[in-house]
């Protein structure tokens, strides 16, 4: 009997899905949520029904037959930090994600959603590498102040399916190699990825590492610190300046990245310089965990939305290729690294983790 899968992925305005029957993609739908429709609701759980019911209308209108369904996986949320698996959706998982007990972001919604169209099945419901993957060596965990803790919060679905890809072409195994992998769209994460754990990354979800399409990235600590204690700006519009209004936003009015090329093209020089810093960052990001590797690098990896970008690649491949060889996957192939996951679970390749 084929394995079909119901991939999930809920992000801030649209959901995606998809079906995949034994690895081969049957069709994936892409489900807007506007800004005026979110706005109706007084948090992302809230949300739930709704999306819901956009996924059934969406099945429906295929004439899918959801009980032909082996298993749902959905995209993790903001839990407690977890090592990179495959894990079941159980109550604890639900009740942390609804309370929004380690924060709230559209991801949340992911095995929720899953949960709900499982049940009625009587099929499993998985995540896999939820955003909040922590496998940090212990020295890297250490930050400058005692009171702080450098926090794993980053692409781990897209880095750890990507960096298995590029092993599976090369006919070596994940936990052997040491990899370097730039995932570069909204927020940007670069993770040095030793033996089949990532020991060193960037907290991306508060803007640290290199800038990215929205956010700031690393900004100077004392600047940061007088700005937030001017009286000009509240909690809530400090954090929106380094998470949604910051990198390319800031430095040239948008996040769309064709947008800004198209005016760099048009000599803006503005433009020129943002694209130039961007790249820059994520080769020096990379060429910093190189380090940490002590050099003994395997592969780099660049991959996300923005790696489509033909040129930014090739700027960053120059800067970096006397490292490692560079290799380009562009897009994030979340959807097929959930379906695939979730195959890997039901058919016993890879372990099913307890939340």
């Amino acid at each position: 009997m084929p394995l079909r899968v119901l991939a999930l992925n809920p992000g801030s305005t649209s959901t995606k899905f998809a079906v995949y029957e034994d690895g081969s993609e049957l069709f994936a739908e892409n489900l807007p949520v506007s800004a005026e429709r979110a706005s109706r609701y007084p948090s992302i759980m809230d949300q739930l029904a709704f999306r819901e019911e956009q996924i059934r209308a969406s099945l429906e209108r295929r004439l899918f037959d959801r009980r032909k369904l082996s298993a749902v996986v959905g995209r993790g949320g903001l839990l407690r930090p977890l090592s990179g698996g495959v894990y079941r959706v159980g109550p604890a998982m639900i009740a942390d994600l609804r309370a929004a007990r380690y924060g709230e972001h559209a991801s949340n919604l992911g095995a929720v959603l899953a949960a709900g169209l499982a049940e009625e099945l009587g099929v499993e419901a998985f995540i896999a590498d939820p955003v909040v993957v922590d496998e940090l060596d212990e020295v890297a965990a250490v930050a400058g102040n005692a009171l702080f803790r450098r926090r794993s919060v980053f692409h781990a679905l897209n880095q750890k399916a990507v960096s298995r890809r590029w092993c599976r072409e090369r006919g070596r195994s994940y936990d052997e190699v040491v990899l370097i992998v730039a995932h570069m769209g909204g927020g940007c994460s670069v993770g040095l990825h030793r033996r089949g754990r990532v020991v060193d990354v960037n907290n991306a979800l508060d803007g640290e590492g290199p800038f990215a399409g929205e956010r700031s990235g690393s900004l100077p600590a004392g600047d940061l610190a007088r700005l937030c204690f001017s009286g000009k700006y509240s909690l809530k519009e400090v954090l929106g300046m380094i998470t949604g209004r910051g990198g390319l936003v800031s430095l040239a009015g948008t996040n769309d990245l064709r947008v800004v090329k198209e005016r760099a093209l048009s000599g803006d020089g503005q433009a020129q310089l943002a694209l130039r810093a961007f790249s820059y960052g994520v080769a020096k990001q990379i060429g910093s965990l190189a380090a940490a590797a002590s050099g003994r690098v395997d592969g780099i990896i660049l991959t996300g939305g923005m790696a489509f970008a033909k040129d930014l690649m090739t700027e960053i491949v120059n800067m970096c290729n006397y490292i490692a060889p560079v290799t380009v996957f562009p897009g994030e192939g979340e959807l097929e690294a959930l379906a695939r996951a979730g195959e890997l679970a039901l058919s016993g390749e890879a372990p099913i983790l307890e939340y």
